[in-house]
């Protein structure tokens, strides 16, 4: 299957030189046996990530691989960048994951060997039984648990982890599930209307690993109320009070 992976990048000018020593040589394997396109979604930032990307990897720097680099003006969020990335992307398959690896890159292959026949979309799982956490501070730590298990309560008590952006789709999943957030809920809101309209999940366990950048407080509390905000939309749903989600006609990308 062709594939492309996604990577939504914010002020990441010091993490180009972490993608070209380990994500890059696990894109060239994977190109040995399918045609692999990398999208990266510069969202609006302000250090200079966009020219350096460009001087990393832009203009067919990158052999067996095609690398595509979409641009925000302004920082605009990061479901805005998946939707951005998504909105370009030609692959059967879409990988989601982060410019600075709080999930292992090399660790791509194995996700995509979960993505057999009888699955629609693969989740890295942190908090399953068999997966776990490495340096990650403990206050997001507690906030990220906290809102999964929120989220196993009102959707799928089979599905421990519902925060994490290291994924693969399938691409009818990302043609037909709607998300709105602009956010860091958008991820949470793609797994829990594709499990909502009855996709079919498998979780990847793995360790989450802290990110060197910071987040603000200000950014913690507005995930923080837009977690809430959905999670009593998914109950009024589950409560047959107002719907949720329906399936959407395709809106673009291709396969």
């Amino acid at each position: 299957m062709n594939l492309s992976i996604v990577i939504p990048c914010y002020n990441d000018v010091d993490t180009v030189a972490k993608l070209r020593r380990e994500f890059f040589p696990v894109a060239a394997e994977l190109a040995k046996t399918r045609l692999v396109e990398v999208v990266f979604v510069d969202d609006g930032s302000t250090d200079g990530t966009w020219e350096t990307l460009n001087d990393a990897f832009g203009n067919g720097k990158v052999p067996g691989t095609s690398v595509r680099i979409e641009r925000h003006s302004a920082n605009r969020g990061l479901g805005a960048a998946l939707r951005t990335g998504f909105g370009v992307a030609c692959g059967e398959v879409v990988v989601t994951t982060d410019s600075g690896g709080a999930y292992q890159f090399s660790e791509i292959p194995a996700l995509l060997d979960l993505l057999t026949s009888e699955v629609d979309l693969v989740t890295a799982s942190p908090y399953h039984p068999q997966g776990g956490v490495g340096a990650v501070p403990p206050f997001r730590l507690s906030l990220s648990r906290g809102a999964s298990l929120l989220y196993r309560l009102l959707v799928s008590w089979n599905v421990y982890t519902y925060t994490a952006v290291f994924r693969a789709y399938r691409w009818m999943v990302l043609e037909h599930v709607p998300f709105d957030s602009n956010d860091c809920l958008a991820g949470t809101e793609l797994l829990v209307n594709g499990l909502l309209l009855g996709y079919r999940v498998a979780e990847y366990p793995t360790v989450r690993h802290s990110r060197a950048h910071g987040v603000s407080s200000a950014k913690i509390m507005r995930t923080i109320l837009a977690h809430l905000r959905f999670q009593w939309r998914v109950l009024l749903h589950r409560l047959h009070v107002t719907p949720l989600v329906k399936d959407r006609q395709p809106v673009g990308g291709s396969a």
